[in-house]
C-alpha cells in the first residue's frame, strides 16, 4: 500500500492507494498554524491512523511546500515558513519509523497528472499550483524533473514579466524579493491586489462572486488576474514549450481561466502557433495527495523516472 501526504498551509490530507493505484481511503484535517512540531505529529497521526482503518503498514510519500535541500535536506523556499529550515523528511522518518519519501507538492501534481490525469499521454507536462502559494513541476516523457538544484518547474518566484502601471508597486514577496509571480496569482495575491486598486478587502472567493453578480471592480481584478497569468505562462511556454499545462489549486477551479488565458498567452508567447492546452487537473484537490503516493513504485518494481525524486 501506498500511502500520499498534501502538506498544504491550510489543510493536511491523506489518501491510501492499493497496489493497482485505487483510492482506500482520504482524509483531510486544517493544517496547524505556524507550529512545525504539531504539523510533524498530525502527519503522522494521519498516517498511523489510515493504517489502522485499512489493516496495512504503507510506504509514505509527502508533497509539502519548497522542497528538501541536496546539500542539507533541510526544507527551503516553503510559503508555510515554519518549514523552513527544518529538517522534514528526517523527523517523519523519525517518528514513523520508516524512510519517507518527500517531494515540493506541485511537483506532486504533475506527477499524478502525467501518470493518469489530464496530461496522461502528453510527452511534456507542465504542473501548476495556484492556492495558498504558486509553484510548477515538470514531467517529461514520463520523468519528473527535479533539476541539478532541485527547483525545476518553481516559477513561482520568478518576476512577474513586463510589469506594467497596473502592477506597481511590486509587492513584497516572504522570499525577500518584490514582485514575484507568486505575489499575484496566488489566492492571498489576488485578494491584496483587489485591495490595493479597490481599497476593499474580499477573499478570492467574494471576488469572483462578486464579478459573477456583476460588480465591475470585481471583475477588473479578474481581468487583471488572467492577464498576469497569461504573461506568466508565455514565459513557461517561451523556455520548456509543454504539450499540457495543468492547473491545480482553490484557484484552478475557475473555469473562466481555461477559456480567457490561451487568448491572452499569444501576445507574448515567441511563435506563430501554439498547440499547448490549458487544461484543470482531473484528480482535483486529489492530485498533489495522489501524486505524493505515486512517489514509490509498485512493490517488486524498480524506481521509474516518474517517482524519481532528490531523496
Amino acid at each position: 500500500m501506498r500511502i500520499g501526504i498534501d502538506l498544504g498551509g491550510t489543510k493536511i490530507e491523506v489518501v491510501a492507494l492499493d497496489d493497482a493505484g485505487e483510492e482506500r481511503l482520504r482524509r483531510r484535517v486544517a493544517t496547524p498554524r505556524d507550529d512545525y512540531a504539531a504539523t510533524v505529529e498530525t502527519v503522522a497521526t494521519l498516517v498511523e491512523a489510515a493504517e489502522r482503518e485499512t489493516g496495512k503498514r504503507g510506504a509514505v510519500g509527502v508533497g509539502t511546500p519548497g522542497s528538501p535541500s541536496p546539500a542539507s535536506g533541510l526544507i527551503r523556499n516553503a510559503n508555510s515558513t515554519c518549514l523552513n529550515g527544518r529538517p522534514l523528511q528526517a523527523d517523519l522518518s523519525r517518528r514513523l519509523g520508516r524512510e519517507v519519501r518527500i517531494a515540493n507538492d506541485a511537483n506532486c501534481l504533475a506527477v499524478s497528472e502525467a501518470a493518469d490525469g489530464a496530461g496522461a499521454g502528453a510527452p511534456v507536462v507542465f504542473g501548476v499550483i495556484l492556492g495558498t502559494g504558486v509553484g510548477g513541476g515538470l514531467v517529461v516523457h514520463g520523468r519528473l524533473l527535479v533539476g541539478a538544484n532541485a527547483v525545476a518547474g518553481e516559477w513561482g518566484h520568478n518576476p512577474l514579466p513586463l510589469p506594467g502601471a497596473s502592477d506597481l508597486p511590486l509587492p513584497a514577496c516572504y522570499c525577500g524579493r518584490h514582485g514575484c509571480i507568486e505575489t499575484y496569482l496566488s489566492g492571498p495575491g489576488m485578494a491584496a491586489d483587489h485591495l490595493r486598486h479597490t481599497g476593499y478587502t474580499l477573499a478570492p472567493e467574494a471576488i469572483v462572486q462578486g464579478a459573477q453578480a456583476g460588480d465591475a471592480a470585481c471583475e477588473a481584478t479578474l481581468v487583471r488576474y488572467e492577464e498576469r497569468l497569461a504573461r506568466a505562462l508565455a514565459g513557461v511556454i517561451n523556455v520548456v514549450d509543454p504539450d499540457v499545462i495543468v492547473l491545480g489549486g482553490g484557484l484552478s477551479r475557475l473555469e473562466r481561466l481555461y477559456r480567457n488565458v490561451p487568448r491572452r498567452w499569444g501576445e507574448w508567447v515567441f511563435s506563430d502557433v501554439i498547440a499547448t492546452r490549458l487544461l484543470p487537473s482531473r484528480h482535483g484537490d486529489s492530485s498533489g495527495v495522489r501524486g505524493a503516493a505515486w512517489l514509490w513504485p509498485s512493490p517488486g518494481a524498480r524506481d521509474s523516472g516518474l517517482v524519481r525524486t532528490n531523496a
